[in-house]
């Protein structure tokens, strides 16, 4: 069987009526939404009338038809009237009874009905500020009782209520019912409607402000939903991102172990920059620190990947040129552009800490501080091209002899590309070389003297540092 079309029908409230509060009428004109102020009408000019009725008294000459939209009103040239507030009324009776009404600003409000919820999501437009849900008396027989306090479920006569909501997610609800239904009055907003009103102490001015409260309290509604799911968002991020970063395993070594890490994006834990230490069940020390073009997330999200690989490649024998050729085979295939790349410094130190083997892919030098001397920057020469650069590169592995006592540090190129005062000029190796120098002198080890470090490279810089900047070091005392 066909569903019958409803009709779109308006209410307006006689002209001796108007709004009571000047100031709200003026911000209504301005912001035109229902939210703006609060604006009950002081008097009612006229009783109740049947919605979608002819009056039994024909319009003056020259006075607008009720049953035409504001559009239709419209004189030609004028282009359309921005309209108030519309409602849609969904209940079994079409005729229901609600009280004339005009908005705040002396415009008229619309009102549609729809008899069943088929009728009213073809009517739920986004111009719909409120939705009005008459419920039907109970019967006396179809009455439920629950014993007090027992704090039972709504029943069942309100499903019609929840299929509303579900439908309705972003429109205020409020539902008429009788002064005798105040139970089921109160189990409707504890099921999600934003008020209820009663039929017997309904006029215009109790609806219009009731509705206004409505949407307004639907708004505050998701505004709070969205402030908290952003929360909870931002919550599991920083779950994942710190989770993400390493966990050294040294167990068994007689190195200590410091890193100092700070990403560039604003509010993140994790950026381009990676680092890992781990120690093989042959006593050798592996270390690693790393560095992917860009700042963003994809860009994060390749840099932990690869960190991982370096650590299962790294478990698994590799080692050196084996090692970082495997790396870039990794990365060619997880980046998103062929124009990524990652550059790479790799150190593997001995069982007895004495001395290491040295890898760079397109990374800057480590720096080593022996004991009586000063810190210096291992050899770069003999450093391969980035990872991702080349097909078929490679990275020849250097002695480096460490010594008895000594403190090696790896970091980022965030590290020695920050400014020096308001000029061009930049730290640089030599400037890192030379400030690492005075905080060692100063007595500084381990994590302070990274922290130290990090701290005066942003003070020279100006402000903080746009670049990802990671700094490990290890130490033999």
């Amino acid at each position: 069987m066909p569903v019958p079309v409803p009709h779109q029908r308006s209410v307006v409230l006689p002209h001796q009526a108007g709004p009571v509060d000047d100031a709200c009428a003026d911000a209504a004109q301005v912001a035109g939404a229902p939210g703006a102020g609060d604006t009950t009408a002081r008097h009612v000019g006229a009783p109740a009338t049947a919605v979608g009725r002819p009056s039994d008294h024909p319009a003056p000459q020259g006075s607008p038809d009720p049953g035409q939209t504001a559009d239709e009103r419209v004189p030609a040239g004028h282009g359309p009237v921005h309209q108030g507030l519309t409602l849609l009324l969904i209940g079994e009776n079409p005729n229901s009874h609600v009280p004339d009404m005009w908005d705040w600003a002396g415009r008229k409000v619309r009102l549609r009905t729809a008899r069943n919820l088929t009728e009213a999501e073809r009517l739920l437009t986004d111009d719909v500020h409120c939705i009005l849900l008459d419920l039907p008396p109970r019967e006396p027989g179809d009455r439920t009782e629950r014993a007090a306090g027992r704090g039972g479920a709504p029943d069942d006569e309100l499903g019609m209520l929840r299929d509303v909501l579900r439908m309705a997610t972003s429109h205020a609800v409020l539902v008429l019912t009788y002064e005798t239904d105040a139970e089921r009055a109160a189990d409707a907003v504890r099921v999600g409607a934003q008020d209820y009103l009663f039929r017997d102490e309904l006029d215009g001015a109790v609806l219009s402000r009731a509705v206004r409260y409505a949407v307004e309290r639907k708004r505050a509604d998701l505004a709070q939903r969205q402030l908290t799911e952003s929360r909870m968002l931002a919550q599991e991020n920083a779950r994942l991102e710190r989770g993400l970063l390493p966990t050294p395993l040294l167990d068994g070594s007689n190195l200590r172990f410091a890193a100092c890490y700070r990403p560039g994006r604003s509010r993140a834990l994790l950026g381009g920059d990676f680092y890992d230490t781990v120690r093989t069940p042959d006593g050798t020390v592996h270390a690693m620190i790393g560095d992917v073009c860009g700042h963003g997330p994809d860009e994060a999200a390749l840099g932990v990947e690869l960190r991982i690989a370096w650590r299962a490649l790294t478990f698994a024998g590799l080692s050196g040129d084996e090692l970082l050729a495997t790396l870039q085979k990794v990365l060619e295939h997880e980046r998103a552009d062929d124009e990524i790349f990652a550059t790479l410094c790799t150190v593997d130190i001995s069982a007895d800490g004495r001395r290491a083997g040295l890898c760079l892919a397109g990374h800057p030098a480590p720096l080593l501080a022996q004991a009586g001397r000063r810190p210096q920057l291992l050899p770069y020469e003999f450093g391969g091209p980035a990872l991702g650069l080349l097909p078929h590169a490679r990275w020849p592995r250097r002695q480096v002899e460490l010594g008895g006592s000594w403190s090696l540090m790896m970091y980022t190129d965030g590290l020695i590309e920050g400014r020096i005062g308001q000029g061009n000029q930049r730290l640089g190796q030599e400037g890192m070389t030379e400030l690492v120098s005075r905080q060692m002198a100063a007595g500084l080890t381990g994590e302070e003297l990274l922290e130290a470090s990090v701290r005066e490279v942003r003070d020279l810089n100006g402000g903080e540092l746009t670049d990802d900047v990671a700094v490990l070091l290890l130490d033999r005392r």
